[in-house]
């Protein structure tokens, strides 16, 4: 009897195991393509797509709403043009993987940080890929002299970005100082200068911090 009830607990947990995890991905399609869509193909996505353009460059991605027939295919696909020391400022995807293809142009320095607190960094140049899995802050920097050409694609059709810096910053004041290790003074100094990066967009170095074409390296 006791053996029994061990072999049924242990069906359940591995039957729940696998729900949640299939509950983590996008569900899969129920048709080929979506009754929504006119056409599987989408033109002019610097012109058409949802942009933003920042200090940075431009920013260009593609949605449901922006193109139906991504609807239940489970990706999101943004591309970029970053000005030589523009910066995709460190965010999250808490719902998606993202590879990153360097097109043209660059470098990019570009990298993570796992739930171990180790970095991975790596100097990008055209032809590359990267991935950044799931849920992990990451970045991208245009290290180079020329305009950073590169697309993103993420599986899930509603990855959801959260920017890091700014979500700190949205806390309270005291929570805020306490994980920076600054006084509250501070804390609000750098509230009115940072607000929330949304929508998110791209932002280019301050004056000092970065010359193009120069330290192309991992550790800077």
């Amino acid at each position: 009897m006791v053996h029994c009830m061990v072999k049924l607990v242990f069906i359940y947990s591995t039957c729940l195991v696998l729900v949640q995890r299939v509950e983590a991905a996008d569900p899969d399609p129920l048709v080929d393509f979506s009754a929504n869509a006119t056409t599987p193909v989408f033109r002019n996505i610097f012109a058409n797509g949802d942009v933003t353009t920042g200090s940075g460059g431009v920013r260009a991605a593609l949605d449901i709403g922006k193109f139906p027939a991504l609807t239940s295919e489970g990706l999101t696909v943004v591309q970029f043009k970053m000005v030589p020391c523009g910066e995709n400022v460190p965010h999250t995807h808490p719902r998606a993987t993202e590879l990153l293809s360097l097109i043209s142009g660059g470098p990019l320095q570009a990298g993570f940080v796992d739930t171990k607190g180790e970095t991975h960094i790596n100097i990008l140049y055209p032809g590359d890929l990267i991935v950044f899995p799931r849920g992990l802050l990451h970045f991208e920097i245009n290290v180079g002299t020329e305009i950073a050409f590169y697309i993103s694609a993420l599986n899930s059709q509603n990855p959801g970005t959260l920017d890091a810096a700014g979500a700190v910053l949205q806390l309270p004041e005291r929570a805020a100082a306490i994980a920076l290790n600054i006084d509250i003074a501070a804390v609000r100094a750098l509230k009115s200068q940072r607000p929330y990066n949304e929508p998110p967009t791209l932002e280019a170095a301050k004056p000092g911090v970065c010359v193009p074409g120069q330290l192309i390296t991992t550790t800077v």
